[in-house]
This record gives C-alpha cells, sequence and structure tokens, in this order.
C-alpha cells in the first residue's frame, strides 16, 4: 500500500494538471505590462482565489516504494536504496551492477 506522502502527491498532481491551463492564463495576464493595471490586478485575485494544490511548486518527486523526497532516480521514480535494493534484485529491466 502506498505511503501518505505518495498518496499527498498524487493528488497534487492530478490537482495542477487539471487546473494548469487557466493558471498560465490568469498568469500570464497578471504579468503582462502591456494590459492596464485594474486587468492585471483582476487576473492577480483570480490566481489567488486557487487552492494551494494548484501550485506546481507542491509537486515534489518521492519514492513510490517508500515515500522519501531525497534522492530521487526519476527515471524509475525510487530513491537510491529502493533502486539499489530492486537492481540486485533483478527487478529493473536494463540495469545491473557494474564491477571493475
Amino acid at each position: 500500500m502506498p505511503n501518505a506522502r505518495v498518496l499527498r502527491d498524487i493528488k497534487a498532481r492530478n490537482i495542477v494538471k487539471a487546473n494548469e491551463i487557466l493558471r498560465r492564463a490568469y498568469l500570464y495576464v497578471a504579468r503582462n505590462e502591456t494590459l492596464s493595471p485594474q486587468v492585471r490586478h483582476q487576473a492577480q485575485l483570480q490566481l489567488n482565489t486557487f487552492g494551494k494544490y494548484t501550485r506546481p511548486t507542491t509537486v515534489k518527486n518521492r519514492c513510490t516504494e517508500s515515500g522519501r523526497g531525497r534522492g530521487i532516480i526519476s527515471e524509475f521514480a525510487l530513491c537510491r536504496y529502493q533502486f539499489r535494493l530492486k537492481a540486485l534484485k533483478l527487478e529493473l529491466p536494463g540495469v545491473r551492477k557494474a564491477s571493475w
């Protein structure tokens, strides 16, 4: 069963994806200096009404096995320790221990 942190991250990813286009539109209007200050202010107010998990910065790469937030190998979505364990058990296709 997935860790609570992993579930929270999955939830954040889904919400960010659902609101991405609308947020980018409001952000473009809010930062466009050729528009009037009133329009830009309204766009900023609309941006402020979005929830916490609609911001792309809330998404954090986490290990899908342990929920660890550091040392993530993004290609496999695993932390370095879980990556090592799975590689040694030959559970990762195309990955094997290097020896010299």
